[in-house]
């Protein structure tokens, strides 16, 4: 099963929004085929491994980090049909696919058929590796990170907005990695205004390569103030955007913004900003399974405050700033108690470079 988890690896960043999926159909303890899930309307990792072995399927294993699919409603046949037809004596699959059309039903299906099933193995790393489609799943919204590069004591820029360059070669290199992986990044029209960022992920060893494959750009912008020139508007073959408005957006402005090929999204709007939460399901009905948060200090806050970060990543340089004036990682208001602080889970700190990267979960 682990060399089917990293088979299923091989999928991470174009697989969305199906799941990272690794199978092995192994013969008398000999790999015969194998195969992993690439993107949407491909053939799915069993389908390939089943065809690499062929005829020799028949009596062997099949090992794979989901259970098989047995619905219609998808562009490509589902798994268990052609599993009983390659002569599979048994299914080993690490976990049970959460989506509603499956959740047991193919396991359920190869049992009536007389195979042997076992369901679990590896189940946490498979798990893991899937945590932003399980989320999904479960939740119908995005799995959020909340990510930052900020000094040791914890700030993202200084008091006149500067924050080029904070972090290192390394963390930049990796923040890059980053976005080319997730379905989606957003920030807020502040750090528009003040860094204009392009927030497309990049490569080469200038970063001055765009990447293959891009996120969705999606800028918070309840009264779109978003200048036509930024730069997080260009590139619109290459790397799509998004600004996610109120009705308090003149019809002007949106007229200007689709001309270029921006999408507008109208959200209801709350204490006259963009309804966050409105968002986040409305980029999971869509089919957005992972969501990279690079925003400054009130757009953090307020996804913070409406309990919609999942991850934090925090790039952290030996760097100290200082002053009451410069821009910390969450802005608003501070809690009154200590109690009222918010807690980090399975957190992990690793070298990076120069810098010391900080992970936990909310």
């Amino acid at each position: 099963m682990t060399l089917a988890l990293r088979l299923a690896a091989k999928g991470q960043g174009t697989t969305s929004p199906n799941p990272m999926v690794g199978a092995l159909v192994v013969r008398q303890g000999k790999i015969i085929g194998r195969g992993f899930h690439l993107r949407p309307g491909t053939p799915h990792a069993e389908i390939l491994a089943l065809q690499q072995a062929g005829k020799g399927a028949r009596g062997a294993i099949l090992y794979v980090t989901l259970e098989p699919c047995c619905h219609l409603d998808k562009r490509t046949p589902p798994c268990v049909p052609e599993i009983l037809r390659s002569g599979i004596r048994r299914v080993v699959a690490a976990m049970q696919d959460p989506n509603p059309s499956v959740k047991g039903k193919g396991a359920a299906a190869l049992r009536r058929a007389g195979l042997s099933v076992t369901v679990g193995v590896a189940r946490s790393e498979v798990e893991a590796l899937n945590k932003a489609y399980c989320h999904w799943m479960k939740s119908g919204r995005p799995y959020v990170t909340l990510k930052a590069g900020m000094t040791l004591d914890g700030k993202l820029a200084t008091a006149t907005g500067e924050s080029r360059w904070i972090t290192g070669g390394a963390s930049r290199n990796e923040v890059h990695q980053l976005r080319g992986c997730v379905d989606a990044v957003l920030t807020g029209v502040n750090t528009v205004l003040a860094d204009n960022p392009a927030l497309t992920a990049r490569t080469g060893p200038r970063l001055d390569t765009v990447a293959p494959r891009q996120p969705l750009r999606i800028v918070v912008d309840s009264s779109l103030r978003t200048p036509l020139k930024a730069r997080i508007l260009t590139q619109q073959n290459k790397a799509k955007t998004m600004i996610a408005t109120t009705a308090a957006a003149s019809a002007g402005r949106r007229s200007n913004m689709k001309k270029k090929g921006i999408e507008i999204l109208i959200l209801p709007a709350m204490k006259g900003r963009v309804s966050l939460p409105a968002l986040l399901r409305e980029l999971g009905r869509r089919g957005i399974l992972s969501l990279l948060v690079e925003g400054g200090s009130e757009l953090n806050a307020a996804m913070v405050t409406a309990k919609l970060v999942d991850h934090v990543r925090l790039y952290i340089a030996p760097l100290l700033l200082g002053g009451h004036n410069a821009k910390g990682l969450i802005g608003g208001d501070s809690p009154v108690q200590l109690a009222s602080a918010i807690p980090l889970h399975h957190m992990v700190l690793r070298p990076l470079g120069d810098d010391v990267v900080v992970e936990g979960e909310l």
